[in-house]
């Protein structure tokens, strides 16, 4: 094995999800060096000696993937001695949200490739990624229950139609129909818009989030 690293370096790594064809997805960067050349892996990277956590990870996120201005949310630090074969490096990962097709993805000559892939049919990972993905899902899926995150997955204007089903497809699991209308109206996250997108039945009411910024709320 390789020590490359022989004290403890720091990195950051970035799980990005977005909802496409009625399934929740993450980013994945296509590994090229060995012992992972058939490995996917979250975008990050090593953290340089003047720059702070959160400059990392959004220099990463932007060299490996074209990706910019989003918001990061810290998630947690993963420090397993053995997870990197090159040394001993300890990943602060973070986690952000993405409204599906908003950005154009691109990747540098050192990646295969860059790539959305449904949570439940994930490739091979490298180092300790698939864990670092499990525990982003989970936060994400708590997020829901009291905050307004999920503004961050929505295009600028839904109908509460399309705003449930996001909530279904990341919870997997159905919600009354009427209990959330009810609730999420209540609640006061989000407004009409203008105007109402055609359907089967009647012209759906289309609504907006007031606020692109995380808010504490009980959703569910």
């Amino acid at each position: 094995m390789s020590t490359k690293h022989k004290h403890a370096v720091i990195a950051t790594d970035v799980v990005i999800f977005t909802i496409e064809e009625g399934e929740l997805k993450v980013l994945l960067i296509k590994m090229k060096k060995s012992p992972y050349q058939k490995h996917w892996a979250v975008p990050g990277g090593l953290v340089r000696g003047d720059e702070a956590l959160d400059d990392s990870a959004r220099r990463h996120l932007a060299d490996k993937t074209g990706l910019r201005n989003l918001y990061l949310e810290q998630l947690a630090a993963f420090g397993e001695p053995k997870r990197d074969p090159f040394g001993r490096v300890v990943s602060v990962a973070y986690f952000a949200l993405i409204p599906v097709g908003t950005r154009e993805l691109k990747t540098t000559e050192e990646y295969g490739g860059v790539a959305w892939f449904p949570i439940k049919r994930l490739p091979p990972l490298a180092y300790d990624h698939k864990a670092i993905v499990g525990e982003a899902l989970a936060r994400l899926k708590a997020k829901l229950e009291y905050t307004n995150i999920v503004y961050g997955l929505m295009p600028s204007e839904f109908t509460l139609t399309e705003l449930q089903r996001v909530y279904e497809i990341i919870l997997d699991r159905s919600l009354d129909k009427r209990n959330f209308r009810k609730k999420i109206l209540e609640l006061k996250v989000i407004v009409s818009a203008k105007g109402k997108r055609a359907g089967a039945y009647r012209p759906a009411q289309l609504y907006r989030f007031k606020e692109h910024k995380p808010v504490f709320v009980e959703v569910l």
